[in-house]
């Protein structure tokens, strides 16, 4: 698979990944990571975690990906196709605030991108997945509606879910994200936030 340093492009066979991978319990993939401040940041509060930031968008990840920590990867690839060197890796997965291509697939209920999920996944994974107003409001859906489908197609794939938990400008401002901080202050600072495991 491929994976990024700042502007170097480098290629990781699954014994590379192993290794990097062998002395963590928890390891997080955020996937549409963006520019990846999300995975930084939380690979420099929990260095017993190992976290993953994946984007199709290489030239988003330059600036964080020249992180030196040794619990923090980026890697380039679509979520629509996992690179399979994470096949039951992962014990964690985040989707922040997904547009486009990515939002489609929760939305339709994308069983390949689905599947791709589960088979990247180890036993008792979580998924958390947080939604803003104004990118639902692009594929025609209002917040409540296209959480309310997002959860029951996650439903149907065989996840358990929590309650949604709605998140205000406030919680926004205080999420450690690029993108979270401009929906704190854009026309609609509104979020919910789905959490599920797999049943």
């Amino acid at each position: 698979m491929e994976t990024i340093r700042g502007k170097t492009s480098l290629t990781m066979d699954s014994t590379e990944l192993h290794a990097r991978l062998a002395n963590y319990k928890r390891i997080s993939l955020d996937l549409g990571t963006g520019d990846g401040k999300f995975a930084f940041c939380y690979a420099q509060n929990f260095p017993s975690h190992f976290f993953i930031g994946m984007d199709s968008c290489r030239e988003n990840l330059r600036e964080y990906s020249r992180a030196d920590l040794p619990n923090l990867l980026y890697v380039i690839a679509n979520a629509q196709s996992l690179p399979h060197e994470l096949h039951g890796q992962i014990s964690h997965i985040t989707i922040n605030f997904p547009w486009g291509s990515l939002l489609s697939s929760l939305l339709n209920g994308d069983s390949d991108f689905l599947c791709g999920l589960e088979s990247a996944l180890g036993s008792g994974a979580k998924l958390e997945v947080r939604l803003n107003g104004g990118a639902l409001s692009e594929q025609g859906w209002s917040l409540e509606s296209g959480a309310e489908r997002i959860f029951q197609n996650l439903e149907l794939a065989g996840w358990h879910l929590n309650t949604p938990v709605h998140m205000d400008a406030h919680a926004l401002r205080n999420f450690p994200s690029t993108w979270a901080k401009r929906l704190a202050f854009g026309r609609d600072p509104r979020a919910i936030q789905v959490s599920a495991s797999l049943k």
